[in-house]
């Protein structure tokens, strides 16, 4: 379906509690497929591409993080979730703390996966203006070439070939426009680590073993900083730890809602 111009799967018993996901960048929903299949027995899912990815709208590529907050909440209250976990990775933890602490009243339980809160620092910013650099000058499917193999640890690259070309292949065919959309609003977003503290949901942390982007040392000490959360690395992953080790994430993500949603 679609929802102010964003594609949004929902699936599940819609008289259950709800779960909803936000996929990292360059990614859609479908990074969450195998959570979902899982999930969805028991709890109502609700997975969409963020705006200027996947099938959702592009748009002028001028985008914000406050703007793909809104988009969340324009979900949320289209389709009456009440007080539903929040699930996201990298960028859509970004999404999901700025959310939360905006409107953590809204929500029951959150997962923050692969992900941090603090805001780019000057190196950052530039890397990210340099990637918007690199596509105007030689496309996107040069940029997520360069950028997409950091996101999977060497031993995923390694026994899942075909599966790992698939996410660069799809990858490659983002819309340049909101590629550099995203980009920007990853720049440009706020810091929420000052926020951690004063976080009282439940809350998940959850990190590849060989995370590059975000390592589990970065996260473990987010996790100390929310006075209600747990932590668990995730073996044999990387940054994209619910596709690479699919079944460790389901399992942790099903077992925390079981006991404290």
């Amino acid at each position: 379906m679609k929802i102010n111009g964003l594609n949004v799967l929902e699936i599940g018993p819609k008289e259950k509690k709800a779960i909803i996901f936000l996929h990292g960048f360059p990614y859609n929903w479908r990074m969450w497929e195998k959570q979902i299949e899982r999930l969805s027995k028991k709890y109502r899912c609700v997975a969409y591409d963020i705006r200027g990815l996947g099938e959702s709208e592009i748009g002028d590529g001028q985008y914000t993080m406050e703007g793909f907050v809104e988009d969340l909440m324009t979900i949320v209250s289209e389709l009456g979730l009440e007080k539903p976990a929040i699930c996201g990775l990298s960028m859509g933890g970004y999404i999901s703390l700025r959310a939360l602490e905006k409107y953590e009243e809204k929500f029951g339980a959150a997962i923050l996966c692969d992900t941090r809160s603090n805001a780019d620092d000057d190196n950052a910013k530039l890397r990210r203006q340099n990637g918007i650099i690199k596509i105007n000058k030689e496309g996107v499917e040069s940029f997520v070439k360069e950028f997409v193999p950091n996101t999977f640890g060497d031993l995923f690259k390694q026994e899942n070939k075909e599966e790992y070309e698939r996410w660069l292949n799809l990858c490659s065919s983002s819309n340049s426009i909101g590629v550099k959309g995203c980009l920007l609003a990853m720049l440009g977003r706020t810091d929420t680590t000052s926020y951690l503290p004063k976080i009282n949901l439940p809350v998940l942390v959850l990190c590849g073993s060989y995370d590059a982007l975000t390592p589990p040392e970065y996260m473990r000490d987010m996790s100390a900083k929310i006075k209600n959360s747990e932590f668990a690395s995730v073996p044999r992953a990387g940054h994209m730890s619910p596709i690479e080790n699919s079944d460790f994430v389901s399992d942790a993500i099903e077992g925390f809602l079981d006991r404290r949603f």
